[in-house]
Parts: structure tokens; C-alpha cells; sequence
């Protein structure tokens, strides 16, 4: 599956609030094919950037200020842009506590992945946001 992948035609925004880990994930995603990263260090930034970058996968931490990931994830699902409330949201936290994980189910995130992240949970969360949703790729293209 992962092999018809064409990582180079995502986009992915990397919201998070710690630089080292925003760093970590965005080495991670450029060794796995991605080219076009873009960054914001809170939810409400992130939102913002979701709107003007449309990127097909947003990677999201979800303990951070003003504005956190269960926010963020919020408001892209009640965003009233186009196709932006489709956004796959991936959460990125060393948060396993089950109201964080049913929260995450509730509102339809796509993929949950427990920091540290390796390479290989990175890319098998694309390949699966990718698999489930067919037309990704074409909507990345200019």
C-alpha cells in the first residue's frame, strides 16, 4: 500500500507547541518523501494556517495554550470553508487517558499516534489517512 503512496504531493501542517518535537516531526516527514511542511505553535494559529495552506493532514498536539488540540480539532470540523472541516487531524500526545481517547473518536480524528513518534508510526499514519480517503492527493495538486 504504502509503496503508491506519493508522499511529495502532500501538504501537512505540524501543530505544536514544543520546538523540539515540532522539529522531530517535520525531520520525520521529509525523510519520508513530504515537501510541503508548514508549522503553527498553538491551535488557534493552527487553524488559521489550516484554512490558508488546505493541508490534506494535520499532525496536532493536544495540551497546548490558548487554544489546544481538542479545540483545534473542534474547530476544523465546524469550520464553514470548504472541504476544510474534511481535514484529516492526527493527534500527537503522551496523553493515553481514555476521556482524551473518546474525545478523539467523538470528534472523527483520524489517527492518534503517543509520543515519542518513530518514522515508521508516522508513515503508517499517512498511508492510513491516505488509504481512507482515495481522493487526498488529487485535491494536493495545485
Amino acid at each position: 500500500m504504502s509503496a503508491s503512496v506519493n508522499y511529495a504531493k502532500l501538504r501537512v501542517l505540524v501543530v505544536e507547541d514544543e520546538t523540539y518535537t515540532s522539529n522531530l516531526i517535520c525531520r520525520l516527514l521529509r525523510q519520508v518523501g513530504v515537501e510541503f511542511i508548514s508549522t503553527a505553535t498553538n491551535g488557534k494559529d493552527g487553524l488559521m494556517e489550516t484554512v490558508r495552506t488546505r493541508p490534506g493532514i494535520v499532525f496536532c498536539d493536544v495540551h497546548m495554550a490558548p487554544m489546544n488540540g481538542k479545540q483545534f480539532l473542534q474547530g476544523v470540523r465546524s469550520i464553514k470553508v470548504k472541504d476544510v472541516d474534511k481535514t484529516a487531524v492526527v493527534f500527537l500526545t503522551g496523553d493515553s487517558d481514555a476521556d482524551t481517547v473518546n474525545f478523539a473518536i467523538e470528534h472523527h480524528v483520524n489517527g492518534y499516534l503517543v509520543k515519542p513518534v518513530s518514522l515508521s508510526r508516522l508513515k503508517d499514519a499517512i498511508d492510513k489517512v491516505v488509504a481512507s480517503d482515495p481522493g487526498l492527493l488529487e485535491r494536493m495538486t495545485p
